[in-house]
């Protein structure tokens, strides 16, 4: 809609830029001549009689002859038209120089240049706008893309969130715990959030962290004596905005790791701040390839890290770095965001 209220923009102001173009041409030997001696010696009539035999065959070609798809076969109606307007031009002028007479072949022939030459500027400006509406055109198409990749990568993430979760919940309803109900209702929250701000392209960072913790929440009362969470998290203003679900499939990736892991209090470290509109954002966790003993859930549900890679590439491009290691046994998530 933006590409459209902006071509009607440029196609409302044009007429301004022919009327500014055929001044200039009018006034242009006045300008010339002006402080010269004896000065512009010709009429304004006779340079407005000029004028419109100047204009008449300029928007034959702009109007008519450059929007057709087969010159060709109207070539010899153009070679006619331009030889009738400057034969008629010629005649209209003989008026001003005593009345008519007989034709003046090199007048004629002058006339015809003169065509020309104002046809191949408006064949400039004809290309000219041909070549932005295409690429306005392409980059629309490049926009609707864009919006159809990142809905579609965003479904992706919803039942990857809620497949994980609902997993932590049957664990503990299998246990017969008493804290089911209450994960039940945090996983209600975050499913509203999936559901509303979750679909929206921008969230104020408030509701993302809220929705982080909720998740965090979660794992931690499947994972409570496995774990040990650190987390970090430094905003100075809660009220700017970032892009929806964009953090938690690193979050994810960390708890997927460690709960595959023997023995207990194993540390998670999340890191979360925002200065000056540049966000810092680090997780670490314990790692290790041994895929064989991680839950079945999590082992299916390995498309967290590459969707976010899609995410940020479309959505910040250049603005964003993304630094993702293996080292002595812990898996460095760093990601640097210019909001």
């Amino acid at each position: 809609m933006n590409t459209l209220r902006y071509t009607d923009k440029i196609a409302k102001r044009e007429p301004w830029f022919h009327l500014f173009f055929w001044l200039i041409v009018l006034f242009f030997p006045y300008l010339k001549y002006a402080g010269k001696e004896g000065g512009y010696t010709i009429s304004l009539q006779h340079d407005l009689v000029a004028l419109v035999f100047d204009i008449i065959p300029s928007y034959v070609m702009y109007l008519w002859f450059f929007q057709l798809k087969n010159k060709k076969k109207y070539i010899l109606v153009l070679i006619l038209i331009f030889i009738s307007a400057a034969l008629l031009y010629d005649y209209i002028d003989g008026f001003f120089h005593g009345g008519p007479m007989p034709i003046r072949f090199s007048h004629v022939i002058s006339s015809m240049i003169k065509f020309v030459s104002f046809s191949l500027l408006f064949f400039a400006l004809h290309s000219i706008k041909k070549i932005y509406r295409k690429q306005l055109e392409f980059d629309s198409i490049n926009q609707q893309k864009k919006e159809a990749e990142l809905k579609a990568l965003k479904t992706q993430i919803n039942p990857h969130f809620l497949f994980n979760s609902l997993n932590t919940i049957y664990s503990s309803a299998l246990k017969k715990e008493d804290k089911t109900a209450d994960m039940i209702l945090q996983l209600s929250d975050n499913f509203r959030y999936l559901l509303i701000e979750g679909q929206q392209d921008t969230v104020e960072f408030h509701k993302e962290i809220k929705h982080l913790k909720g998740y965090v929440g979660l794992q931690k009362e499947r994972l409570e004596k496995k774990i040990d969470l650190v987390w970090h998290e430094e905003i100075d203003n809660y009220d700017q905005t970032i892009a929806p679900l964009l953090l938690i499939p690193f979050v994810e990736n960390a708890f997927k790791y460690t709960s595959m892991l023997a023995g207990n209090n194993h540390k998670i470290m999340v890191r979360i701040v925002v200065l000056k509109k540049q966000l810092s954002f680090e997780s670490v966790n314990p790692f290790t390839e041994q895929k064989n003993n991680m839950d079945i859930p999590w082992k299916s549900s390995g498309v967290g890290l590459k969707n976010v890679k899609e995410r940020l590439k479309l959505l910040y491009g250049e603005k964003h770095q993304l630094m993702i290691r293996v080292e002595n046994g812990l898996f460095h998530v760093k990601l640097e965001v210019q909001l």
